[in-house]
């Protein structure tokens, strides 16, 4: 049997290039393929990010389990990612948007189709779903036979870090007060005046508000403030499988499911899959969600023996399988 090949691939796209990661199975083409979206923020094509130690990333972990069942994968680095990242972004700053992210899916879809010939799926992940789910709503030359989305926003991607941050603002004193001054800032930013926050808010908070209101960042920051995957979700006519792990700590699996069980109402191709000890990155968390706190999951999402959960990754392959 031939081994599973992995090759370093680039495109242009617009004035800038895009880095990834081809996996292809054992046997010649065709084969089916799933084009994985990374989520928020640095993340590069491996779903790590500089802003959390580890390199076990769980896409190149999805990559080896999808070549073994006969998939092919491609994995990308985000625009302003990776190793290419800075050069990216100084052709980029200004003109950050949510149609310019859809349009590397569009890409990386195009570049998947040539190399493995076969069906295409998306296979994303938080911030990352939304993107998948914008592509296959605008009417895509090549559209997708159906999308996994991973640790999706049910509400706005506004109301999930509000609710982060109001967990995190319990273990201090004058929580609610930050709070409260957090909020003030986010309502002025959404109007577009200056954020202006207190100084007396949390450092980490500072520099989230910072990274919003950055200019690079606009004006994609304010349109990620309001989108949510549920609204989309019912103009999908492909099957998609959602998926949210019980140990989520940064959407929730019935504070996100629920709306976005309540849009999928009337459309059978959706299903929904809450795996009981799955994370964010749909890593395997054995410690009880009671017991789970930002400041001790996020560290372990690509620590050396992080693996992927069983439940969740058998439920994804086996979805697959089933709509090739």
């Amino acid at each position: 049997m031939d081994p599973i090949e992995s090759a370093e691939v680039s495109w242009p796209l617009d004035a800038t290039t895009v880095y990834g990661t081809l996996v292809t199975p054992a046997g010649p083409p065709p084969y089916p393929a799933c084009v994985m979206v990374a989520g928020s923020g640095p993340t590069d094509r491996d779903w790590c990010s500089p802003l959390i130690p580890g390199g076990n990333g769980s896409a190149r972990l999805l990559a080896e389990a999808l070549a073994g069942a006969g998939f092919a994968s491609l994995r990308y680095d985000k625009r302003g990612t990776g190793p290419h990242g800075r050069e990216a972004l100084q052709a980029l700053a200004g003109t950050v948007s949510m149609r310019g992210f859809a349009d590397e899916v569009a890409s990386a879809v195009a570049v998947a189709a040539a190399r493995a010939g076969g069906r295409i799926f998306a296979l994303a992940n938080s911030e990352g779903t939304l993107h998948a789910l914008h592509y296959q709503i605008g009417n895509p030359p090549i559209p997708l036979a159906g999308l996994v989305l991973v640790g999706p926003p049910g509400r706005s991607v506004g109301a999930v870090a509000h609710m982060q941050l109001a967990e995190q603002a319990a273990a201090y004193p004058n929580g609610e007060a930050l709070l409260a001054l957090y909020d003030a800032a986010i309502a002025r930013f959404q109007t577009g005046e200056p954020m202006n926050p207190d100084p007396a808010l949390p450092e980490g908070v500072l520099q989230l508000l910072a990274g919003l209101e950055a200019p690079i960042n606009l004006p994609f920051a304010r349109e990620l403030w309001l989108a949510d995957a549920a609204s989309l979700l019912p103009r999908v006519d492909v099957p998609v499988l959602v998926v949210i792990g019980k140990k989520d700590i940064q959407v929730d699996w019935r504070a996100d499911g629920e709306p976005l069980q309540r849009a999928a109402a009337g459309h059978p191709n959706v299903s929904f899959l809450f795996p009981e000890d799955c994370n964010h990155v749909l890593k395997h968390e054995p410690r009880p969600r009671s017991e789970l706190a930002a400041a001790e999951v996020l560290p372990a999402y690509n620590a050396p023996d992080a693996r992927l959960d069983p439940q969740a990754l058998t439920g994804v392959l086996d979805w697959l399988a089933a709509h090739v």
